[in-house]
């Protein structure tokens, strides 16, 4: 099946240049495209999948991916989609993170032999003769053209300074640098991204006269109109430091319903058949296909043992039924409750024996163990009816969780509401 229309289908494409072309080109020999990722931190993150996934599905139908690690650009900063002017990072954070940041994304992509490519753009921007660059390249490019594109234009009322500016000129550089050393025809990326792609073609056009093609994806929000990726407890990272197996999986899980279906597409390789399957489902039989789609996106970032781990986990915390055989019947995800056992994978907080011997106040317990960023919110929840301790509703903030309340194996087990839950460990 041509990738065009496998992306198509599952709902990654936003535009693309000469869209016919691109269709035949998919679909009659093999190219190479790239993504850029930003090395403004040491993770990727939730936003990123979108653009992690079709590459991955570019090397499935035997294209070949490149990553483009923004080394180079990083120490720029992006404007697009940007209020402010993004903070100035040393190079040395910024190949750290770079460092960080080709780690992760072999997780995805295979950069064995003949697979995949991992580059930095630091590796040809850094070395640049900005006289000659300006001459060469910069004679391209229309000031009135670039005043209009829509990531800059959104930051004229507050001011974008030359740095910034200048940001256009290196994105395109870096597709025609590509296309020269790597025969890469193809720049794909965030819709925000859309006038900086086109740039690059028609640099590559008028400096090679070539085309070269550009595709946007959508920028994935929720149902509900919330950014991808941002929860109460912050930004869900790729990271398994930074943000835990159990509570990545804990995000997809708590997807809203109607997102289920879209998700499933995007974020999963299910086949999409199947994944059809979805639409008219309700209730339990819906929330089965939520814990397919967290067991799914789990397995594929963080490895089939810790999404086997966070859903064991869940599975003793809430109670929830299995999957039945004949929903989604290729997810791998377990059938069998006494498989359900391990609670290793959910977020522990350790309290010493003396400690609750003692006692300690419900409120106190729920703050330390982070379900509540205060201890002021932590009364307000329990005076509110959302505490639980093992089950039991706690109905009084003072009161005290000790040693008789944890089970043969030191554990109780801590429920905010109906979704968010820790154990305390007593040790």
């Amino acid at each position: 099946m041509n990738v065009f229309d496998v992306l198509e289908e599952r709902g990654f494409l936003q535009q693309v240049t000469e869209e016919a072309e691109v269709r035949h080109l998919l679909g009659s020999r093999k190219i190479t495209c790239y993504i850029g990722f930003d090395p403004t931190a040491a993770s990727l993150h939730i936003g990123s999948l979108v653009p992690i996934m079709a590459l991955c599905h570019m090397q499935r139908h035997g294209h070949r991916p490149i990553a483009l690690i923004g080394g180079g650009t990083g120490l720029i900063g992006d404007p697009s989609g940007k209020t402010e002017m993004r903070q100035i990072m040393t190079r040395e954070q910024i190949d750290h993170n770079a460092r960080c940041l080709q780690i992760q994304l072999s997780r995805y992509l295979d950069f064995g032999p003949d697979g995949a490519l991992m580059l930095n753009n630091a590796d040809w921007l850094t070395k640049l003769n900005y006289i000659e660059f300006l001459r060469d390249i910069g004679r391209h490019f229309s000031v009135n053209k670039m005043l209009a594109a829509e990531s800059y234009r959104m930051r004229l009322e507050k001011g974008l300074n030359f740095i910034e500016f200048n940001y256009m000129l290196l994105q395109a550089y870096d597709f025609l640098y590509l296309f020269r050393h790597y025969d890469c025809v193809m720049q794909m990326g965030g819709n925000d991204q859309w006038g900086n792609m086109l740039a690059g073609s028609d640099l590559i056009r008028r400096l090679e006269g070539k085309d070269a093609y550009s595709v946007t994806f959508p920028l994935i929000t929720t149902s509900a109109g919330h950014k991808m990726g941002k929860t109460e407890k912050g930004t869900v990272w790729l990271d398994a430091a930074l943000t835990s197996p159990y509570d990545y999986y804990q995000y997809w899980v708590n997807t809203e319903d109607e997102d289920v279906e879209r998700f499933l597409l995007l974020f999963t390789f299910l086949p999409v058949e199947e994944i059809r399957q979805v639409k008219g489902l309700a209730d339990r039989e819906l929330n089965m296909a939520k814990t397919v789609l967290a067991y799914e996106a789990t397995r594929i970032t963080h490895g089939e043992e810790a999404a086997l781990g966070a859903w064991r986990a869940a599975v003793r915390a809430f109670n929830v039924r299995m999957v039945e055989p004949g929903l989604l019947p290729s997810s791998t995800i377990p059938r069998s409750l006494e498989e359900a056992e391990d609670l290793s994978s959910m977020p522990c907080l350790e309290v010493p024996r003396h400690e609750m011997t003692q006692g300690i106040p419900a409120y106190e317990l729920f703050f330390r163990a982070g379900l509540c960023s205060s201890r002021g919110e932590a009364r307000r929840l329990i005076e509110q009816g959302g505490a639980y301790a093992n089950g039991r509703q706690i109905t009084s903030f003072d009161e005290r969780l000790g040693i008789e309340d944890a089970d043969a194996d030191g554990r109780i087990r801590l429920r905010k509401g109906k979704k968010r839950h820790h154990l305390v460990l007593v040790r």
